[in-house]
């Protein structure tokens, strides 16, 4: 590309396309406004609202539904419907509140046409297929919902499969348990999501489960938040052969900023710890009392939120590192093997990309190492676009 400047053109004439965002957890909190802009790096704000979206020229985005793992039996299994319904419900309100700036996609063509009308473009995808339990018709319940991807676990085995952090040991990812892979009722869920063009997300699953998904999806699945392991050893990231066999089976590994998967970070339990009581004082609180009720508690949130980066500064990583991903799973796969999928309010923050607002920045390391515009394209949301058009063709199953 030519000049910094062409790049900088082209990322805001481009429907780019972010296929992971935690941002349904700022929801969480009583009388967050999504449709105003909010400063970066605080604790109420969040990385993304609908301002910022489209000052960073970020033209649609997957929302996760994310239920932490709980126990798996008949009252944790409700729990977790319930949870994830809930959050579903927000959703649904924010569309009511925010008609002329976001709408509801269920397809790249809604993307297109939401994008054009000068609309961020909200697909909805679910964070661990917990909250499914042993019940088949969640599956389908959740699509008519409108939810189009499914990660099929998070941290810890659940009843679809086995993850690739389960029992593993934080110091060198090393399992503890064995990798039992895809369940026969996830053969089910998998089954079922091919049928209903819903796209199967790789990403938090163990080896084997990556191995058996590949083996019997109808259509290709994909890893929405998942960067490289021979970059950065986190069990977290795909190997070579993964991505290799992802790719070959029509699917691509979206890219994320979470530093920690971008390269080696050390341990810090005391600061993970101190940082998540304050989220889960903050959640608890603002589940009965609205931001700004009393100014003087948000400011008190705020001023701990400082006060613990001070004292336990988060490990950065920077924009060169994700194009570091990149260019690896473009050596191994290809250029129609990647994308990118931030973890935006979910811990994906670089230093140089503090929020959805600083997007451009990627694009401008992107160029800088000489991808094309068509290749930008196709980083920024054609290779994910044109995976999910072939998962709703829905194939048929043989058993059918």
């Amino acid at each position: 590309m030519s000049s910094i400047a062409a790049a900088l053109d082209c990322h805001h004439s481009l429907l780019t396309v972010d296929s992971h965002c935690d941002t349904p957890l700022s929801l969480g909190f009583k009388g967050y406004d999504i449709g105003s802009g909010h400063a970066c790096e605080t604790l109420l704000g969040g990385d993304i609202d609908l301002a910022r979206m489209k000052r960073g020229g970020l033209g649609a985005a997957f929302f996760a539904v994310f239920v932490a793992q709980g126990r798996r039996d008949p009252e944790g299994h409700a729990r977790a419907k319930a949870q994830a319904l809930a959050v579903l419900d927000r959703l649904d309100r924010m569309f009511a509140d925010f008609p002329g700036a976001c709408g509801l996609a269920l397809t790249p063509e809604d993307a297109v046409h939401l994008h054009g009308a000068g609309k961020r473009a909200i697909f909805i995808g679910m964070e661990n297929g917990y909250p499914l339990g042993l019940d088949l018709a969640m599956v389908d319940a959740v699509h008519q919902r409108g939810v189009r991807y499914l990660t099929l676990c998070h941290s810890s085995d659940n009843d679809i499969c086995a993850s690739c952090t389960s029992g593993s040991d934080p110091r060198t990812g090393a399992r503890s348990g064995t990798d039992t892979g895809l369940s026969p009722f996830g053969v089910q869920v998998v089954g079922r999501m091919n049928d209903l063009g819903m796209m199967v997300d790789l990403s938090h699953t163990s080896a084997r489960t990556v191995a058996d998904v590949l083996a019997i999806s109808r259509a290709p699945a994909f890893a929405s938040h998942s960067g490289a392991r021979a970059v950065c050893d986190h069990p977290r990231n795909l190997s070579d052969p993964q991505i290799a066999a992802i790719a070959a089976h029509g699917g691509v590994i979206q890219v994320p900023f979470v530093p920690e998967f971008l390269k080696p970070a050390p341990p810090d339990p005391e600061g993970s710890e101190a940082h998540s009581a304050l989220w889960r004082r903050a959640k608890a609180h603002y589940t009965d009392h609205a931001i700004g009720e009393d100014p003087g508690v948000d400011a008190g949130f705020e001023a701990e939120h400082r006060r613990l980066r001070e004292q336990f500064p988060p490990f950065q990583a920077a924009l060169a590192d994700v194009v570091d991903h990149i260019d690896h799973i473009v050596q191994v796969a290809g250029m129609d093997s990647v994308g990118i999928g931030t973890d935006f309010d979910g811990g994906g923050r670089l230093r140089d990309c503090r929020d959805v607002s600083e997007l451009p920045g990627l694009t401008r390391e992107l160029a800088r190492r000489g991808y094309s515009r068509a290749d930008l394209g196709r980083i920024w949301g054609g290779n994910l676009m044109r995976m999910f058009a072939k998962v709703l063709v829905r194939p048929r199953s043989p058993m059918a």
